[in-house]
C-alpha cells in the first residue's frame, strides 16, 4: 500500500554480502510485491520488472557499470500480491558494458526472466564517436505530444488499474483522432505501408515524495491503451472487458533522467505508443512506447516558446501481449492466492 518509488522495494537476503563473498557475481534478493499495484488480481507487468530491475541495479552499484542500458524479459506466468527473491547472475563483464540474467520466484516457480546489460548511460572518455541524433539536426526524433502538460485535458484511469490513486494522466485529442474510421491514415488495396493505431499521454506520480528513476520507466513503459482497445467496435466483435497481459518486454533506457529544473518535472513524463498488428493465437498484439521527459508536472507552469527543444527521451520499449478474458485474471488470482 504505498506509492510506486516506496513500493519498488528489494533487499538483499544476504545483508552482509559484499565485494569479497565467494559468489559475488551471482546473488539473492528478496521483497513483497505491493498488492496496489496489479491490474485486476495480478501484478502489473512493468512494476513486477521494475522489481527485477531494481535487484540488478543493487548487484551493480559497486561496479563501473552502474546504469541500465537494456533489458528484456519473458513473462512465463501470473505474478500476484505476494512474497518474491530475484536471483541476479553475472553472464559477462566487458570493458563497456555487463551482461546480467535475472529471474524473478514466487511460489517455488520462476515467473519472470529476464537478460540486462548495464554500462554507463552517458558519453564515454574512450569512445572515438560522438555519435548522437539530437535537435537541431533535422532528423532528430521530437517530442511526440501535442499539448504542454499545463494545458492537457486530465482523463480518468480505468479503475481495474488498483493503482489508479497514484497516478494520473492526459488526453492527447489530436493522437486519438487519428485513430477514427475516416482519418486519412486508414488504408486500402493502393496503399503502401501505413496503418496502425496511435495513443499518447502525459502521466504524473501523485505522490510529492515520488520521482522518475529508472525502475519506474519499467512501470511507466507498459501503462498505454493496448491497440485492441484503440480499434473501433467494428474491427474488434466480440471483445468484452479483456485483459492484456504482457509476454515479452523489451526496454532501452536512451537517456539519463534530467534532474528537476525548471525545464524537466520530476514527477511527470509523456508517453507515446503504437501498434500495427493484431493476430492469432489470443489476440496477440505488439507495442511500442516511448517515454519522454515533461517540461512541468501536469496543470502546473506556462508552456515556454520551444519547450520541446530541452526534452529527451528516456527510453523505448517493444512488448508482445495478448487479449484474454477479464475472468482469466481473476481465475490466475485466486488459484495464486489458493497456493499462499
Amino acid at each position: 500500500m504505498a506509492p510506486l518509488n516506496a513500493a519498488v522495494k528489494v533487499r538483499p537476503i544476504d545483508a552482509n554480502a559484499g565485494p569479497k563473498d565467494k559468489d559475488r557475481h551471482n546473488k539473492l534478493y528478496a521483497g513483497n510485491v505491493d498488492p496496489d499495484w496489479t491490474v485486476g488480481s495480478v501484478t502489473n507487468g512493468g512494476y513486477a520488472l521494475a522489481l527485477v530491475l531494481e535487484a540488478c541495479m543493487q548487484f551493480q552499484s559497486t561496479t563501473s557499470h552502474v546504469d541500465p542500458i537494456h533489458i528484456t524479459a519473458h513473462f512465463l506466468r501470473a505474478t500476484v500480491p505476494s512474497p518474491f527473491t530475484v536471483r541476479v547472475r553475472t553472464v559477462k563483464i566487458g570493458a563497456g558494458f555487463t551482461n546480467l540474467t535475472a529471474d524473478f520466484m514466487q511460489e517455488g516457480m520462476t515467473k519472470i526472466m529476464t537478460h540486462a546489460i548495464f554500462g554507463l548511460n552517458g558519453p564515454s572518455p574512450t569512445d572515438k564517436l560522438n555519435l548522437s541524433l539530437n535537435p537541431p539536426s533535422p532528423y532528430a526524433r521530437r517530442h511526440p505530444l501535442h499539448s504542454h502538460p499545463s494545458q492537457a485535458p486530465l482523463k480518468p484511469m480505468d479503475p481495474r488499474w488498483r493503482f489508479h490513486e497514484y497516478v494520473k494522466c492526459t488526453e492527447e485529442t489530436e493522437i486519438r483522432s487519428r485513430n477514427s474510421p475516416d482519418h486519412p491514415k486508414r488504408t486500402n488495396s493502393s496503399t503502401v505501408g501505413g496503418g496502425g493505431l496511435e495513443w499518447g499521454s502525459w502521466l504524473e506520480l501523485v505522490d510529492k515524495s515520488e520521482r522518475i528513476t529508472n525502475p519506474a520507466l519499467a512501470f511507466l513503459v507498459d501503462i498505454f491503451s493496448n491497440t485492441p482497445t484503440l480499434l473501433p467496435r467494428s474491427e474488434r466483435p466480440g471483445l468484452e472487458i479483456s485483459w492484456f497481459p504482457t509476454m515479452t518486454l523489451s526496454i532501452e533506457f536512451k537517456n539519463k533522467i534530467p534532474p528537476p529544473s525548471s525545464s524537466h518535472a520530476d514527477r511527470t513524463v509523456g508517453i507515446y505508443s503504437s501498434g500495427s498488428f493484431m493476430t492469432p493465437p489470443q489476440g496477440r498484439h505488439d507495442v511500442y512506447v516511448e517515454v519522454w521527459s515533461a517540461p512541468t508536472n501536469i496543470g502546473e507552469g506556462d508552456p515556454r516558446e520551444n519547450w520541446r527543444d530541452d526534452q529527451v527521451c528516456l527510453a523505448v520499449a517493444t512488448q508482445m501481449a495478448l487479449a484474454l478474458p477479464m475472468e482469466v485474471n481473476e481465475r490466475k488470482g485466486r488459484l495464486s492466492f489458493t497456493k499462499l
